[in-house]
């Protein structure tokens, strides 16, 4: 699967959020209503602009901008509620119809009609393309979309998921003009036609230009007059100079500690604010469950009790992130602390050692820790390193780290050569469902051969068709201990999301909560 979840976290300076969270961050920014044109930096790629094909953050980020989907995530929120749509609804008990009726009046950027042959049409072009870096791998529950007239859409299921409308509120729910769009390819011109709050006017290699789309019908109201994005294309220090020197108005993501540590030292003359806020990013150790060595529960046990999160925290990440205790992540409903019940945050020589002799492990285990160098942020090496270097501490253990390009670590994790590695996931939507599904289900994403029946036969189909979210919890609870009782993987830490910002820039604080969706429209410049 070409997951969602390969977008770095960038670490910065801890401390800095309190002493430069000034002046941005939770001011409404009144000023920003004369519609001025923001320009945004920006160190990742937008990897695609037709929604059948994007499955990256970056491109998510124009979808959410560009096109409309039946349902959007509100601001702070994680329930979804009707966007394109006037009302969605399960029609049967057993969350397998769902049935959506559209607004009046929609109509794409161009001047098209929206109506639900487009709906129709979109979900059935996403899922015949079936592109390999594209979301249809979200949708296999989806059997048929029907239209019985122009303002009814209605999904019919073949297994019960409560999570259904999550996923089309995600960017994978992108509406587009089935008359501008093949059914059987993709467009590879670069352009996008959607109804969203903002048409694509150009997008190239360095920038992709948007400005206000006067067609939109919808929720979002526009704070700002258009958004140049830049491509910084991973050059940090490029994008560092560029906010300092007055010629972007945001950098999202992108800056290293030391970057934001020489912004801090450029006092007032940077006039500059950071704002950071939520984030369900998670990053997770991964054992190869068939793996001679990892696949030694008192390896893993062991491991376990020696890690030290706080310390990865404080001298690889600076504060940028969070020591995570649990698959599911704080924030999301459902979480527990089920790794810090079990093995606590302290590290314990003396457990770490009993758990390798009940297993009848003697001597030192020699282990590699499997890690790439850029992928999931700079300090990924780093980290692996600090965490071999806290194994080796204990004497248990003789870890060393190997680093290789995203290509090979992929190939080498797919054909079962690394015993232990690392991954990270940015979510699909803000639900339990997207933390636990793709890693502990059938087919799991993480192709580290672990498989629980219980998981797999009870938990997830369960959960997937419960429609009282809040009704999971128990389930999830137990899904959460199993995982930290046999040990596939060890979640590390969360990650905050930030933004640097010039001084006169606005409503940051509405495009960094845990649903990922970064809102242009909350914008204002003044």
């Amino acid at each position: 699967m070409n997951m969602r979840n390969q977008w770095p976290v960038l670490p910065m300076m801890a401390g800095l959020a309190s002493g430069l969270l000034t002046g941005c961050g939770t001011e409404s920014g009144g000023s920003g209503s004369d519609g001025s044109n923001v320009v945004m930096g920006m160190s990742d790629d937008v990897l695609a602009t037709d929604p059948a094909s994007g499955y990256d953050p970056g491109s998510w980020l124009l979808f959410n901008n560009v096109f409309q989907s039946l349902l959007s995530f509100p601001k702070g929120g994680t329930e979804p509620e009707p966007e394109a749509a006037e009302s969605c609804e399960f029609s049967d008990t057993a969350t397998r119809v769902y049935t959506c009726t559209l607004k009046d009046g929609l109509q794409f950027s161009n001047g098209d009609s929206l109506t639900s042959e487009d709906v129709k049409f979109s979900f059935d072009r996403m899922l015949k393309i079936n592109d390999d870096a594209g979301p249809a791998i979200m949708f296999p529950m989806l059997e048929k979309v029907e239209t019985p007239n122009e303002k009814t859409v209605v999904f019919k299921l073949n297994t019960p998921d409560a999570t259904f409308p999550s996923k089309i509120a995600s960017g994978a729910g992108s509406i587009v003009d089935h008359r501008q769009y093949d059914a059987d390819g993709l467009r590879k011109d670069g352009e996008a036609v959607g109804s969203g709050p903002y048409k694509l006017d150009s997008f190239g290699d360095d920038e992709a230009v948007f400005s206000v789309n006067e067609n939109y019908k919808g929720t979002a109201e526009v704070q700002n007059s258009g958004v140049t994005l830049k491509f910084f294309h991973g050059k940090q220090d490029e994008l560092k100079q560029s906010l300092i020197d007055n010629k972007i108005d945001i950098a999202y993501r992108g800056l290293s500690a030391g970057d934001i540590a020489d912004i801090e030292a450029a006092g007032t003359d940077a006039g500059v604010d950071l704002v950071d806020g939520t984030s369900a990013e998670v990053q997770h150790l991964v054992f190869n469950m068939d793996d001679p060595v990892a696949g030694q529960l008192g390896v893993r046990k062991a491991i376990a009790y020696l890690l030290d999160r706080d310390a990865l925290m404080t001298e690889v990440y600076q504060g940028t992130a969070t020591s995570l205790y649990s698959i599911i992540p704080a924030g999301i409903a459902g979480h527990n602390t089920a790794f810090f019940d079990t093995y606590g945050a302290n590290p314990s020589k003396t457990k770490a050692a009993a758990a390798l002799n009940a297993d009848g492990i003697t001597g030192k285990v020699k282990l590699t820790l499997w890690s790439t160098p850029t992928r999931y942020g700079p300090a990924t090496d780093q980290e692996l390193k600090a965490i071999a270097g806290q194994l080796n501490k204990s004497g248990l253990f003789d870890a060393d780290v190997k680093s290789v390009d995203f290509e090979q670590y992929e190939k080498g994790i797919a054909d079962g050569k690394y015993g232990v590695y690392v991954k990270g996931w940015v979510p699909d939507y803000p639900d339990p469902d997207n933390f636990t599904a793709p890693f502990f289900g059938k087919g799991n994403v993480l192709a580290n051969n672990y498989d629980n029946n219980t998981i797999t036969g009870t938990l997830i189909p369960r959960t997937a068709a419960q429609s009282d979210r809040a009704a999971t919890d128990n389930d999830y609870g137990r899904l959460q201990d199993l995982v930290a009782e046999e040990l596939p993987v060890i979640p590390l830490w969360q990650a905050k999301q930030y933004a640097v910002v010039r001084e006169d820039v606005y409503g940051l604080e509405y495009c960094l909560d845990a649903s990922t969706v970064f809102r242009f429209w909350e914008i204002s410049k003044g």
